[in-house]
């Protein structure tokens, strides 16, 4: 079972290495875009240097990679070590063909095959960019700063230097690249499966219970609860609180049978990024 995994992983990595290598390679270098973060940083100074770009993504990424490798544990920074070296090795060795001098069809199509690189490789344990590596430390360090805000004002400090290096236009395009890159390592990551938690206040609670689990063949937890709101402005009357989680593409249905059994029903939704456990498949109904 163990071998199975590794094979799994080990066929993301190399499947994010070619896909990032033809996001870079074919579509990138060839009309001086650059993306964001190290990635972005190589290009840059390859632009301005001279110097390849695969030499620049190995050497800025190694103080990442030991960080990783430090603080995130051995197998992660042996992963990721891997997985930058192959990327490296892909964009130094692997011919990949220049498939249009567009701009915007450039910047579209090299920001989605970077961004199916990183996923997948990310799928597979690992980094194609040490850039999330560093996001991941500080935000743990400083509590302040949250890793998204970490991203963007790297990315920020990188554009702007394009800005004046490459030019308005390559500059432009190049967010555009990052825009469509972050679409797709989103869409990787989290599929069109992505996972929303459903809090539902009714005081059909428990047919509305029944349904889910019969009708949408989902789990459910139920809190114990209490109507905050009343005439005298005191807490009342006990009420069971619903908590589900469904993709996204089932909300349309599950709103409707809570609806159906409750049209006064309070539902809440919220973005989850990653779900473990629990009856998250639907069950097999007879």
């Amino acid at each position: 079972m163990k071998a199975k995994y590794i094979i799994k992983d080990l066929v993301l990595v190399i499947l994010g290495i070619l896909s990032a290598g033809m996001g870079i390679k074919g579509f990138l270098l060839s009309s001086h875009f650059i993306d964001g973060g190290v990635t972005g940083i190589s290009m840059l100074l390859a632009d301005i240097t001279g110097i390849s770009t695969s030499i620049f993504i190995f050497v800025i990424n190694v103080p990442f990679i030991i960080l990783g490798y430090r603080k995130l544990g051995t197998q992660f920074g042996i992963k990721s070590a891997l997985a930058i070296a192959g990327l490296s090795l892909c964009i130094a060795f692997i011919q990949f063909p220049d498939v249009t001098h567009d701009k915007l069809l450039t910047a579209v199509f090299g920001g989605f095959f970077i961004g199916v690189g990183i996923g997948l490789a990310m799928r597979g344990g690992a980094v194609l960019d040490g850039t999330e590596i560093a996001a991941v430390l500080v935000s743990k360090k400083t509590q302040v700063i949250k890793v998204s805000d970490f991203i963007l004002i790297l990315n920020v400090l990188i554009f702007t230097a394009a800005l004046f290096l490459l030019g308005v236009e390559p500059a432009l395009y190049s967010i555009l690249t990052y825009l469509a890159a972050s679409q797709m390592i989103d869409f990787i990551l989290n599929g069109i499966e992505q996972y929303t938690g459903i809090t539902i206040v009714s005081v059909k609670s428990e047919e509305i219970r029944i349904a889910i689990i019969e009708t949408l063949g989902r789990g459910v937890t139920v809190y114990e609860g209490k109507s905050g709101y009343g005439k005298d402005g005191h807490i009342n009357e006990p009420r069971d609180i619903i908590f589900t989680v469904a993709t996204r593409l089932e909300i349309p249905s599950l709103k409707n049978v809570i609806l159906q059994i409750d049209p006064k029903a309070f539902i809440v939704q919220q973005s989850i990024d990653d779900t473990t456990g629990g009856m998250l498949k639907k069950k097999a109904l007879h």
